[in-house]
């Protein structure tokens, strides 16, 4: 039976359910009549977060090239979400994981990673994700033929997996409707392949990048790209605007959309809502669309949930 084939029969299940997630209306966010609004949560999908698509089409990418066979360790760095992705399908397939995660991740991503036996190596909290960056490049360049690292901050099949299913699933959903597309920046994929589809397919829509506005921040799973080591797939000429939103403020969105519309977000969908909204409010006519990476489960512990 070829690797391929152990997909669909060990692990189909898992397979089958990544991507195809809801995209809903947020009215109690729209400024006024004529702009509307929409959230994609990619919570729904089976490991609870946008990155179960990237990690999906590395994996099978490195199945289909031979460069993931058994006896390989899968290995990369992440800041969590990425890692849990691994963590979930490696352990469907049968391969082990080790992961290269900065400490400062929530408890709750730590617990996930614990229960689909990742072997996690914990980098420095003050170097956020590009300590673990460096980690993961230090110990393959040590090892080469133990891991297989997809490496995702440079590997196109991140970037791929958006561009032939987060883009066809907005083009469907909106009926085609949609204006502008909003989206943060961390590996980066799922604002370049995504938007590289909804311009190939409506040339005239609007693409919006987020990251945080100062490279001391708290929004997980985002990046200064200023400041941080730039993803390899990163295309800076995509976007037509480069927003900036502070941390407080996203940590606020969080709390008021799930007041007001009952939905629970994570802290990186908090900024993408508080650029939307923003947006938003300066047009006449449109239909927004927003990637929400992951749900708001996983921030529980943080401190800045809590009430202010």
């Amino acid at each position: 039976m070829s690797q391929l084939d152990r997909i669909h029969s060990a692990s189909g299940a898992v397979w089958s359910m990544i991507g195809r997630t809801p995209l809903v209306r947020l009215a109690r966010l729209e400024p006024h009549p004529g702009v509307e609004i929409h959230a994609k949560l990619e919570s729904r999908n089976p490991g609870g977060s946008v990155k179960d698509r990237p990690a999906a089409s590395m994996i099978l990418d490195g199945l289909r090239t031979g460069a993931l066979r058994p006896g390989k360790t899968l290995l990369d760095a992440t800041s969590g979400n990425t890692g849990i992705a691994y963590a979930m399908l490696g352990a469907a397939l049968g391969y082990p994981v080790k992961l290269c995660v900065p400490s400062s991740v929530t408890e709750e991503r730590k617990r996930l990673l614990m229960v689909y036996g990742a072997e996690v190596i914990w980098t420095s909290p003050l170097e956020g994700s590009d300590g673990a960056i460096r980690m993961a490049r230090q110990l393959h360049a040590e090892s080469p033929e133990t891991f297989f690292y997809p490496d995702q901050y440079n590997n196109p099949a991140n970037w791929r997996a958006h561009y032939d299913t987060t883009g066809v699933e907005i083009l469907e959903q909106t009926g085609g409707r949609i204006t502008h597309f909003v989206a943060g920046l961390g590996t980066s994929g799922s604002f370049v392949g995504t938007g590289r589809r909804l311009r190939q397919a409506k040339p005239d829509v609007r693409l919006v990048s987020v990251q945080p506005d100062s490279p001391l921040h708290g929004l997980e799973g985002l990046k200064h790209m200023a400041t941080a080591i730039v993803p390899g797939i990163y295309d800076p000429t995509l976007a037509d605007e480069n927003a900036s939103v502070e941390t407080e403020a996203a940590w606020d969105m969080v709390r008021r959309v799930a007041r007001e519309e009952g939905v629970f977000i994570g802290v990186s969908g908090g900024a993408t809502l508080v650029a939307v909204v923003r947006l938003a409010e300066t047009l006449e006519r449109g239909l927004v669309v927003a990637i929400i990476a992951d749900g708001g489960e996983r921030y529980l512990s943080d401190r800045m949930l809590m009430p202010r």
